[in-house]
C-alpha cells in the first residue's frame, strides 16, 4: 500500500510540474487602429445618406507593418446596406494612431475606385458607444476617385459588441 501511496505522489508531482512551452503569440503591429467601428458619412455637416451609423472596419494587412485596411463592405443591416463598398490600404503611424492614403485602390470586385484618406486617426477612450460606454473614437477625410473634389467627414465610435449599443 505504501508503494501505491509513493508512485500516486511521484505522478501526481510529476505531472502537476510539466510546463508546455507554448509561444506567446502577442498581438499585430495594428491592434491599436484594428476594431469595427460606427461611424457616419457626413458633407458639410450632413449625414449624406440618411441612415446614421454604419459599419466600417479597420484592420491590420497580412504584412504586419505600418499599414491598415479600411473597409466598408462589413455591413451587418442589409436595410442600410454598405456606404461605399470599398476596402483600400491605408498607411499608419502606429506611434500616434493616424493613417492616411494616396490615391489607394480599393480591392473591392467589381468596383474600382481609388480613394484619397486624410487626417485618419484612432483617438483612445474618446468615444461614447449608444448606451454611454466608452470606446475609442475614430475620424477621417475621405475622396473618392468616382466622387472627385468631394470630401467627405466620417466619424464615430468602436463597436462595442454589446447589443444596447448595436445600430
Amino acid at each position: 500500500m505504501k508503494k501505491i501511496s509513493v508512485l500516486f505522489v511521484l505522478a501526481v508531482f510529476a505531472l502537476s510540474s510539466c510546463k508546455k512551452n507554448l509561444p506567446d503569440v502577442g498581438g499585430t503591429a495594428a491592434e491599436k487602429l484594428a476594431n469595427e467601428w460606427w461611424v457616419t458619412f457626413t458633407y458639410n455637416g450632413s449625414d449624406v445618406y440618411g441612415i446614421g451609423h454604419a459599419k466600417i472596419v479597420t484592420s491590420n494587412t497580412a504584412a504586419d507593418k505600418n499599414e491598415i485596411w479600411i473597409s466598408d463592405f462589413w455591413s451587418v443591416n442589409p436595410l442600410k446596406g454598405n456606404i461605399w463598398a470599398f476596402q483600400v490600404k491605408a498607411q499608419a503611424d502606429l506611434n500616434n494612431l493616424t493613417f492616411t492614403a494616396n490615391q489607394s485602390e480599393s480591392i473591392v470586385p467589381g468596383y474600382n475606385i481609388k480613394a484619397n484618406i486624410t487626417e485618419g486617426k484612432v483617438i483612445p477612450g474618446a468615444g461614447k458607444s449608444k448606451s454611454g460606454n466608452v470606446t475609442d473614437s475614430i475620424y477621417m477625410k475621405i475622396e473618392f476617385s468616382d466622387d472627385p473634389g468631394t470630401v467627405y467627414e466620417l466619424k464615430g465610435h468602436g463597436r462595442t459588441r454589446f447589443i444596447e449599443d448595436e445600430y
